[in-house]
């Protein structure tokens, strides 16, 4: 293949206000295969740079109108035109004027009357510039792209787990919500029972310690065994039977939770009679099952707000440059989306140092950094084993290991597993981009160190982060 055929090829326009120059330099640029506009002030020049994208602009300084450097000052104040080479060709060959077009933002400055072969060789230098810088634009752009879509592939593999994650306490807490207008309404009708008897001061002080009693019990449910449980409400229902009090079925597994035995109901029986047993027991059963379904309610909407919560500091630090980001928050919020994951079998140990201070860091981008390691540590032991988090300051700098105890990455491949695309995981479960993005994220956007070490047993993945922020 020939020079020429090799040789970049460009959209050009000339401006000058001499029809010789323009109808020379239009012959001359065609005959090298380059495509050629050609207008006569700087005015027309800028309407024609709107019009349509151009490589090169060969300007002339002296032109009425709009002189050269007006129109160097608009092509490099504009956004989309800011990338085209400017060429000038100028009578004005001074170095006043040579620099003064530098500073502006020109490729090269050419005297006239100007000569073929120089400008041949700076347009060509100028067009492979030119090119360089936007297959650089284009990487970078790719690059942009691969963080973003490894972001969003991310985001798809926890999405499965965050929503069954938060349908599970929204289904409790909804459940529980429906059963508590019944339960508010047994409460109201067994007070109205308790109302009747008109209850002495000893009686309605006993009432508040069993409300307190209920309240603490409901918060703490007593762990027992389906068996245990089972026994308990049978010799419970066959007790209140015998005192004649009725819907005991109802009552026992209430009173079950709270502790009560035929003992504890002897008791009750002997502070409020006979006559008041069932009243009284009927409120106690409806005071637990209101202080339960609260709990439960509560309980679920916390599981939903630690959810949201750890998903927002995810990814609402996208919306600023840096910010004072905690690493143990970020670690413990990615810990809690992953919570899936880990609850078949993964025992998490934290050992968190108390002097790691807040660094000045891309949160976002190292939540992301977060959950590559863990997620890759999970999938590492198959879903059952230790993972340990650790944190210390050293130094100047901050430390985050990531330890498994998985069956390690083979030596062979472990100087390869930063490189772009490189997966040990099945087609279709790994895009080969989360760890050489974590390492670009830690090394060139944070300057930071990004290190592995393993072997039989146990990896461990350890990120360095600047204390002072990006240095």
């Amino acid at each position: 293949m020939t020079t020429d055929e090799t040789r970049s090829h460009g959209h050009i326009l000339v401006v000058d206000d001499n029809r010789m120059n323009r109808i020379k330099l239009a012959r001359m640029l065609e005959q090298q295969g380059h495509e050629v506009a050609v207008v006569e002030n700087g005015r027309l020049a800028l309407a024609m740079l709107g019009e349509r994208p151009f490589d090169v602009v060969l300007l002339d300084l002296l032109m009425p109108e709009m002189d050269g450097y007006a129109v160097l000052r608009e092509i490099k104040a504009n956004a989309d035109w800011r990338d085209i080479v400017v060429i000038v060709i100028s009578a004005l060959d001074e170095m006043d004027n040579i620099v003064r077009c530098i500073q502006m933002g020109a490729e090269d400055f050419l005297p006239k009357p100007f000569d073929p072969v120089l400008l041949k060789a700076r347009l060509d230098t100028s067009l492979e510039k030119k090119k360089l810088r936007d297959l650089e634009k284009v990487y970078l752009q790719q690059e942009v792209r691969l963080r973003q879509s490894e972001k969003l592939a991310t985001l798809g593999r926890l999405s499965a787990g965050v929503a069954h994650e938060l349908n599970n306490p929204a289904a409790a807490a909804q459940r529980s919500a429906s059963y508590l207008l019944t339960a508010i309404g047994r409460l109201q009708k067994a007070q109205l029972g308790l109302d009747m008897y008109g209850l002495s001061s000893a009686q309605e002080a006993q009432l508040t310690s069993l409300l307190q009693r209920a309240a603490e019990q409901a918060a703490q449910p007593l762990n027992l065994d389906s068996l245990t449980r089972s026994d308990r409400q049978d010799e419970i229902e066959a007790w209140l039977e015998a005192q004649q009090v009725t819907d005991c079925w109802e009552y026992a597994p209430e009173l079950v939770a709270m502790g009560y035995d035929e003992t504890a109901l002897r008791r009750l029986e002997a502070t409020f009679g006979r006559a008041q047993l069932s009243a009284v027991v009927a409120w106690i059963s409806a005071t637990y099952a209101l202080f339960a379904l609260a709990q439960e309610i509560s309980e679920a909407t916390g599981r939903i707000s630690e959810i949201v919560k750890a998903l927002k500091s995810y990814s609402y630090m996208d919306q600023a440059p840096t910010q004072q980001v905690d690493i143990h928050e970020g670690l413990d919020g990615t810990l809690a989306i992953l919570r899936h994951k880990l609850k078949n079998g993964v025992e998490v140990v934290r050992d968190y140092g108390s002097d790691v201070p807040r660094l000045d860091a891309y949160g976002s981008e190292l939540n992301q950094v977060w959950t590559n390691l863990i997620d890759n540590a999970i999938d590492a032991m198959s879903g059952q084993g230790q993972l340990k988090l650790q944190t210390w300051r050293e130094g100047d700098w901050v430390v985050v290991a990531v330890t498994d105890n998985g069956p390690g990455i083979p030596e062979e491949i472990q100087a390869k597993i930063f490189d772009p695309f490189f997966t040990t995981k099945p087609p279709g479960q790994g895009t080969g981009l989360g760890l050489n993005l974590s390492y670009n994220i830690v090394v060139q956007k944070h300057n930071g160190r990004f290190t592995v070490n393993s072997q039989p047993g146990e990896t461990r993945f350890e990120v360095r982060l600047p204390v002072g922020g990006n240095r």
